[in-house]
Order: structure tokens, then C-alpha cells, then sequence
């Protein structure tokens, strides 16, 4: 609370104050309008002061536009605070996730993390604005009420309120189980938000596989345990309620024992107990909403404290203080017994050393899981190496500045990541500003040009989620375009054409050859004949280098490179014999 306090309501503390001025406006009015129940029943209906009977209705009348306005400016001024709080949170999620490493994104489902912008978030948009606002304006209220119920009366006051301090344990102890049900509900709300992202994204599996009523088995779990813990919220909350409805009739009862035999032996006139009891039953009911606010302030920190568990999130990956630009010469890339394991202690990396020379083409083949994606992962510090340098022209890539590291180097993977945007600003994201002429001419090297231009609006297509829209050639061919846009020394390709088929292969693979022309370029390939003119090759093994050269080199060796060689080119002969048979056949 302190923090949140801190960090995110002090910037609003003027506004906040003018709620609570206009909020003391409506308790003032209301205390007031307990107060005229005496000079109504003793001077009006008793006394029959005829003076009177004009201006206590237009006090009514004046104390009831004071109240309508301050409670309309106070929940303006109090809702407009809490939506800006919750924004300037999501903002800040969403810049800390930005600067959040690669690792952290591998070890927190997707639908987890956008659980804290939306279900969190509105959790905690509820706790500052209704919760906030309502245990400001019910407080207030309360304090004027009671201030003048012990104004007219202080022993009657302390009879009225003396049962009121055996709910303090009850009502804590009920907002501690609401903040340990709303923590688990929201738990689930992020379990729940995973299962529907991984769903939709692989409705094409789920299907293929017929896994849809395993997928609705799953969901059904999820839906009865929230379904459960938003059941048992509700019980907990709706405990107040009876407990303060108890509690207030036995403190009634209690008031007009006492105070009506003070009129009774006319110690007091009808005129001031009716005032003491307008004021206690006017102060009862912001009471027991104050009991009820607490459970939703219970649920609303429960969702601050999961926000600020990612707020909090420091990066790995850092620049140091003395980073400096990297200043690009040639481009040669140096790995120097370089060693790694990810987070969970799985051995990656075992002393690699290997030169991509400035200008040249590296090709790095091997078996899945051998290391050759975490070799280039380590180049634009998607992660660091535990042990040994990696270098750019004979600098350390940990003392440059993220920002020009990444951006002399242009990425292709395999997972081809495309935006829900037009063809043209997926080709731009990354070089936003680019000219048309220069966004056409990447689409046209990629060999991209002609189906785009056969899309229902050209350039102007929206592809879809992740580009759902196009084939995965496309796909494939908008990323290297995107790359051939970027114009980066430094070009690392991580399966770069292994969706195209043979015809968009050739001429990708051409339109790569002129891209790679004079720059550095790192290569990863499980079909060989793709990096057979690869300046070097390096086999990796185990994290290793276990080879190095060239094609015709690493053949004669009749190594590693060539049993793998020897066992696709086999596979190829078969594939083309298999055609051949049934080109015959038919």
C-alpha cells in the first residue's frame, strides 16, 4: 500500500486532495441534515414555529445540491486518478517486460503475463477507483456523523459504538482470506489466459490430432476451480454484511433503551434523540460499507503485489556503465572458449572458439540440440555467455550499448514473428521511415514482390496473428525481406529458407548470396546443400566444435559433416527415386 502510495498516487496528491475537500463537502451536508431533525421535531412540530417551516425545507433543499455537486466532482476527481494509476502501471509493465530478457519470456507463459494487464490490472483499477474513492467519501462521511453524534451526546455515543470494536478481528481476518483467495483466483485467471492462447494459436493441431475434447476437458478444469474460488470469494465477502447488520441492530437497540428513557423522564427532547439516531443510522451505513470495501482492498492488493513482482524484474542482460557504441569495421565475429548453460543448469556450450572472418560466410550444421542456435543467440546478447568472450571486431559484445549492437545485426529465424499489420509495416518494423521505393525493392530481392502484389490490397494487406494469412513461404520471405531492409553488417540466418519450396528456395538462396555479399554472415543449416559454398563450415557437437572447413575439406575428412552429408544425400536419392516410380506409374 505504501508503495503503491509512493510510487504511483503521489503525482495525483492534488486532485486526490480536492476529492477529499468535496468529499468533506458531502459528509459535512449529510451530518447537517442529521442535525435539522431537532429544530424540525422541536421547533417545528412541537413548538409550531411557522418561521422555520420555510427555511429548514430550503436548508434541505441547499445541502442537497452541496451534496450532489461535491459527490460528483469527488468520484470525477477520484475515478480519473485511478484510471491514470492503472494506465501508468500497464505503461511501466510494459516497458519493464520490454527490457526483460529473453529467459524470463521462456520461463512465464504468455497468457500469465497478460493476465497482469488485464485481469490484474482491473483488479487494481477497482481497488483505485471504487475502493479508493468509496473508503474516502464512507470515511469522511462517518468521522462528521460520529463527531456529531458526540457533540450532542458523548456518553450515548460511546453506548451507540461500544459494540463496534468486537468486528475489528472478524473483518481483518476476513480481508487477510480474501487476499489469499483473490492471489489463488488470480493464479488461475493466468492458467486459464495460457490454455486459451496455446489453444487458439494450435487450433490447427487440435483439430488435425482430434484433441478437441481433451482441449475442453482441460479448460473445464480451470473454469470449476475459478468457478470455486470466485464462489468461496463471494462467501467470504458476504460475511460483513450480516456481522455489521447484527452488530448495528444490537447498538440501536441499545440507544433507544437508553435514550428513550431520557425522553421518557424528559432529561432529553424528542427533537435531540431523533437527531442522535438519524445521525447513528446515517453513520451505519458508510460503516458497513467500509467493512465491505475491505475485502475488495484486500483483492486489489493481492493484484498490486503480482504487479510489482514484475515491476521489479531486473534484466540479466545489462549494458555496463562504460558501455560505448559499437563501431562496426568489418564485422568479424570471435568467439573465444565460450561456455554456457541455461537457467535450469542444462549444459549448452563447452569451450567453443571459432572466427566468422569480416565479410565472409560461417555455416555452423550439426544434430538438434548440439548448440548452433545458442552460438547465435549469444551474438546480439539475447543471452551472455557464463565463460569466454564473444567480440566484434576485437570488442567485447557485453561492453557495447544493446541498442548498436542489435542494430548492426539483422535476424531471420526459423520462427518467422510477424505483427497483425500491413504487409508493408512488417517489411518496415524495425526501419520505420523507410521509403516505399526501398520497402519494394527487400519484397522484390526476397522474391517477395510478386504475391504480395497478388494480395487483395497489395502492400496494404493485413496478414493476421503471427501472419496467418499467408503461407509459410510468404511468411518466410516478408522476414528475410525485412532483413534485406535492414541493411546490417552483421546477418545471422537460423534456418532461413526452411519453409520454401524448391522454386522460392532458388530464389531466395540468390537473393541471399547478394545480401550476403561483403558482409559477415552466420549461418544455421540442417539441409546441407543450402551452405555447401559456406566460406567455412563448423560441425557442432555436444556444444562443441568439432569440425571446421570447407565443404570439399570436412568430405575428404569423412567425418561428422560427412556421415551427416552421406545420410541426407541418401534421403534425397530416395525421395527422387519415390518420384521417379510414380512419375512412371502414372
Amino acid at each position: 500500500m505504501r508503495r503503491l502510495a509512493g510510487d504511483f498516487l503521489r503525482p495525483y496528491a492534488g486532485r486526490m486532495a480536492a476529492a477529499l475537500v468535496c468529499m468533506g463537502l458531502m459528509a459535512g451536508a449529510t451530518a447537517a441534515n442529521a442535525w435539522l431533525m431537532q429544530p424540525m421535531l422541536d421547533r417545528v412540530f412541537v413548538a409550531h414555529d411557522e418561521h422555520l417551516l420555510l427555511l429548514i425545507p430550503l436548508a434541505v433543499i441547499a445541502l442537497a445540491a452541496v451534496k450532489g455537486v461535491s459527490n460528483y466532482w469527488q468520484s470525477v476527481l477520484m475515478t480519473t486518478v485511478g484510471q491514470r494509476v492503472v494506465a501508468d502501471i500497464q505503461l511501466g509493465l510494459f516497458a519493464r517486460l520490454m527490457r526483460a530478457d529473453i529467459a524470463y519470456f521462456h520461463a512465464n507463459p504468455t497468457g500469465t503475463l497478460i493476465s497482469r494487464f488485464t485481469y490484474d490490472a482491473g483488479m487494481l483499477r477497482n481497488a483505485t477507483t471504487v475502493v479508493l474513492a468509496g473508503i474516502g467519501k464512507e470515511a469522511v462521511t462517518a468521522a462528521f456523523l460520529v463527531a456529531l453524534m458526540f457533540y450532542q451526546d458523548w456518553l450515548l455515543a460511546l453506548i451507540a459504538f461500544i459494540v463496534f470494536p468486537i468486528a475489528i478481528r472478524p473483518i481483518v481476518g476476513i480481508g487477510r482470506r480474501m487476499r489469499r483467495v483473490s492471489a489463488n483466483t488470480q493464479s488461475e485467471i493466468g492458467q486459464f489466459t495460457t490454455l486459451l492462447d496455446q489453444t487458439f494459436q494450435g487450433a490447427r493441431h487440435v483439430k488435425a490430432y482430434g484433441m478437441e475434447g481433451y482441449e475442453q476437458k482441460r479448460a473445464a478444469r480451470i473454469i470449476e476451480s475459478l468457478y470455486a474460488l470466485v464462489e468461496r470469494a463471494q462467501r467470504i465477502r458476504a460475511v460483513a454484511s450480516p456481522l455489521m447488520e447484527t452488530l448495528g441492530g444490537v447498538a440501536v437497540a441499545l440507544v433507544i433503551l437508553y435514550g428513550g428513557h431520557q425522553v421518557i423522564s424528559e432529561a432529553r427532547s424528542p427533537g435531540a434523540f431523533f437527531s442522535f439516531i438519524t445521525a447513528m443510522l446515517l453513520a451505519y451505513q458508510p460503516m458497513k460499507a467500509l467493512a465491505g470495501l475491505n475485502a475488495n482492498l484486500q483483492e486489489g492488493l493481492a493484484a498490486a503485489q503480482r504487479i510489482f513482482t514484475v515491476l521489479d524484474v531486473e534484466p540479466e542482460i545489462r549494458e555496463t556503465p562504460n558501455a560505448r557504441p559499437l563501431a562496426v569495421r568489418g564485422g568479424e565475429v570471435r568467439f573465444s572458449d565460450v561456455r554456457f548453460a541455461y537457467a535450469n543448469g542444462t549444459p549448452a556450450l563447452n569451450g567453443v572458439s571459432f572466427v566468422a572472418p569480416a565479410g565472409k560466410t560461417v555455416a555452423l550444421v550439426g544434430a538438434s540440440g548440439a548448440g548452433k542456435s545458442t552460438i547465435l543467440n549469444l551474438i546480439p546478447r539475447f543471452y551472455d555467455a557464463a565463460a569466454g568472450t564473444v567480440a566484434i571486431d576485437g570488442t567485447d559484445v557485453r561492453e557495447t550499448t544493446l541498442a548498436s549492437l542489435r542494430g548492426a545485426i539483422a535476424l531471420v529465424s526459423q520462427e518467422v514473428s510477424l505483427f497483425d499489420d500491413t504487409v508493408r509495416a512488417n517489411i518496415a518494423y524495425g526501419r520505420f521511415g523507410a521509403s516505399e521505393a526501398e520497402i519494394v525493392a527487400s519484397a522484390k530481392a526476397a522474391a517477395a514482390d510478386e504475391f504480395i502484389r497478388a494480395l487483395p490490397q497489395g502492400y496494404d494487406t493485413l496478414v493476421g496473428e503471427q501472419g496467418v494469412k499467408l503461407s509459410g513461404g510468404q511468411r518466410q520471405r516478408l522476414a528475410i525481406a525485412r532483413a534485406m531492409l535492414k541493411n546490417a553488417p552483421i546477418l545471422l540466418l537460423d534456418e532461413a529458407t526452411s519453409a520454401l519450396d524448391t522454386e522460392s528456395e532458388r530464389q531466395v538462396q540468390a537473393a541471399l548470396k547478394a545480401l550476403m555479399h561483403g558482409r559477415t554472415t552466420v549461418v544455421i543449416a540442417h539441409r546441407l546443400s543450402t551452405v555447401v559454398d559456406a566460406d567455412v563450415i563448423h560441425v557442432v557437437d555436444a556444444g562443441r566444435i568439432a569440425e571446421s572447413g570447407t565443404h570439399g575439406e570436412l568430405l575428404r575428412h569423412n567425418g561428422i559433416y560427412a556421415r551427416l552429408y552421406s545420410l541426407q544425400f541418401a534421403d534425397q536419392a530416395t525421395r527422387d527415386y519415390g518420384f521417379a516410380i510414380r512419375a512412371v506409374g502414372s
